[in-house]
């Protein structure tokens, strides 16, 4: 996966977005972390609508930050908070270090110009601008070269697979290519903090495959913060460094894919993970063997490789695999350390248990 950092890009900070004539009353005294459930529940008594309730999470530097949730769940309005295009309710919202919510009008313009980039899913694409210019708009905002926004457009065309689509207009696109168009826009700028809400949803299944492979692939160049908004947990199993699960505006559960699969808090996130085999979670760092030192004569794999990935390696490789991270060994995966790493999760998981007797055999 990513080499994210410990350094903090990113931190959300109780906060809360209620819908209501005033919610000013509600937070008249101290609420941070107290009763958030029960000040909620007496809010919807109210007829307020709480789309966000004491919402508190770091994003460090590099890190695909993935929120997800069901409709309702509160995912999108958090986002929208962050960017600041809905005003929160109550809270703190730190870029580095800076809360956004003390941000004048013109501050927070130069900052979504020159350090955010945004991906929605109603593509907010300028109608009476080509495919080209509408990618090449936030460059000239900045004030970026004319050569350069040429060559930067160029490229997240390709990218994208918009080829021969440079001087159409949204109304002679597709939903997916409109899509397309935005991710391509958000590119384009290579802003130090991205917010992505379900930019790949209108994509066919082909294409989404390759986006995100696509974008992992510019993520593992760039190293920008991501906040990254999905419904689709297999979507977030691939791309995510850390997820976060909400429900009823509320965070519900924080950790890696493989933290909430093996781990889920409640029986909600566990709906959200159950059909997902731990061999595609699971990842070589999960599951080294204590016992075993690596040697030169094995097979190298990154230690962030699933262990699906390396199951026909070990078929074959019975003394094991090195696992790597930058260039050195950090210990070894065996088909016994697999095997008691999926005993300890208790899964079950007849499919796996086949696969991996085949392996050890």
């Amino acid at each position: 996966m990513n080499a994210v950092s410990e350094e903090t890009k990113l931190s959300c900070r109780h906060v809360w977005k209620v819908y209501a004539g005033d919610a000013t009353p509600y937070f008249k005294s101290e609420v941070d972390g107290a009763n958030a459930a029960e000040l909620s529940a007496r809010m919807r008594e109210d007829g307020a609508i709480p789309a966000a309730v004491d919402v508190s999470f770091d994003v460090h530097v590099g890190e695909i930050f993935v929120i997800m949730g069901l409709s309702g769940s509160g995912k999108s309005t958090m986002v929208r908070c962050l960017s600041r295009l809905v005003e929160p309710t109550h809270g703190e919202i730190l870029l580095d270090g800076e809360d956004l919510l003390k941000k004048s009008d013109r501050e927070l313009i130069d900052i979504r110009r020159h350090n955010m980039g945004m991906v929605f899913q109603n593509f907010g694409l300028m109608p009476h601008l080509s495919v080209f210019d509408n990618i090449a708009f936030p460059l000239s905002l900045q004030g970026v070269p004319m050569a350069e926004q040429v060559e930067r457009v160029r490229r997240v065309i390709e990218l994208v697979g918009l080829e021969g689509r440079e001087t159409s207009y949204p109304t002679e696109l597709s939903g997916g290519q409109q899509q397309r168009v935005g991710i391509a826009r958000s590119l384009a700028v290579e802003p130090e903090l991205w917010f992505l809400d379900e930019p790949f949803s209108a994509l066919d299944p082909l294409i989404r495959r390759q986006m995100q492979d696509e974008f992992l692939r510019i993520q593992k160049t760039l190293q920008k913060s991501i906040v990254f908004i999905t419904h689709d947990f297999l979507e977030a199993l691939k791309i995510a460094d850390r997820m976060m699960i909400m429900r009823d505006g509320m965070v519900v559960q924080v950790g890696s894919p493989a933290e909430l699969i093996v781990n889920p808090a409640d029986d909600y996130v566990a709906e959200f993970t159950e059909d997902v085999p731990l061999v595609r979670v699971l990842k070589a760092t999960d599951v080294l063997d204590p016992e075993q030192a690596p040697t030169a004569e094995m097979p190298q794999r990154d230690c962030q490789c699933s262990v699906e990935e390396l199951l026909s390696l070990l078929s074959t490789h019975r003394e094991g695999i090195a696992a790597m991270r930058d260039g050195s060994p950090i210990g070894v995966v065996t088909a016994a350390s697999v095997i008691t790493a999926l005993a300890h999760a208790e899964r079950g998981d007849e499919e796996e248990a086949a696969m991996l007797e085949e392996v050890s055999n």
